[in-house]
């Protein structure tokens, strides 16, 4: 595992850990940040999950951490496999490795003192943080941006006129960019109940959507909200996309998230 390297943003780090298919995944640690810069006391360490097809640096999830290092909260994000700067095979990928990501991400902040307190998932990546939750002991809120009620909602991402363009995969197309996605893939997505993970989960759940998101509707989110249980909240994000395109959308996220945090996980 090499050793953590210094990047070209203030208080950020480069971190890189083996995924649970062995290829070596790449992260950037946001570290909590004091205005007179003292060695801050860290709110809790959050590990982030990005979007399918996604990646570390997508806006969404560097916004977010950076918004919450300024908050005083030390922030992980990581490419998972096969995208970004991690090693290994996208195609090759599922549902199943997702979790298993997220759990060694999780295994390497430990072993740096660095247990997460906190989750947060970006759509498909949400239903990996629900997911993975049971297996991270260290979590105590759990927050899903823009999830899917059922992570089978990915299907509908699948172009059927580029089925038989690759061989040995399937082609999934998301805007102007594709992926190849194995049989596997399809097949794992139906061993997982996001639904029944969100109803089993043992710690506080923050809901945030946007009414504008016309990838996965504010319906899912509802969904979610009406399974899970008490402590328990859904924040409606006024005009913003799946995306949260809009600057000011993530500077939302951020205060929701540190506000549900500190109501209900820092004691």
């Amino acid at each position: 595992m090499p050793d953590t390297e210094r990047i070209g943003f203030a208080g950020t780090e480069r971190i890189g850990f083996v995924g649970v298919a062995g290829a070596e995944l790449a992260g950037v640690l946001h570290r909590a940040q004091t205005a007179d810069g003292a060695p801050p006391w860290a709110r809790g360490v959050v590990l982030m999950a990005h979007c399918f097809t996604c990646g570390k640096d997508l806006h969404t999830v560097t916004r977010m951490a950076r918004g919450l290092a300024r908050a005083g909260f030390h922030a992980f994000r990581f490419d998972f496999t096969g995208l970004g700067e991690s090693g290994g095979e996208f195609a090759d990928t599922t549902v199943s490795s997702n979790v298993g990501d997220l759990t060694r991400a999780a295994f390497a902040l430990i072993q740096r003192n660095l247990a997460p307190s906190v989750l947060i998932g970006h759509s498909l990546g949400a239903a990996a943080v629900a997911l993975a939750a049971p297996k991270i002991k260290t979590a105590r809120a759990v927050v899903m941006v823009a999830p899917p009620s059922d992570v089978g909602h990915i299907r509908g991402l699948i172009d059927a006129t580029t089925l038989d363009d690759v061989v040995d995969g399937r082609s999934i197309v998301i805007g102007p960019r594709s992926f190849v996605v194995g049989d596997e893939f399809l097949a794992d997505i139906a061993d997982h109940s996001v639904t029944a993970a969100v109803s089993a989960l043992g710690c506080p759940l923050l809901l945030l959507h946007g009414d504008r998101d016309d990838v996965v509707g504010l319906e899912h989110s509802r969904r979610l909200f009406e399974s899970a249980q008490d402590p328990k909240r859904l924040v409606v994000l006024k005009d913003a996309d799946h995306l949260l395109s809009d600057r000011t959308q993530a500077e939302v996220a951020v205060g929701e998230i540190v506000r549900f945090v500190a109501e209900f996980s820092e004691a």
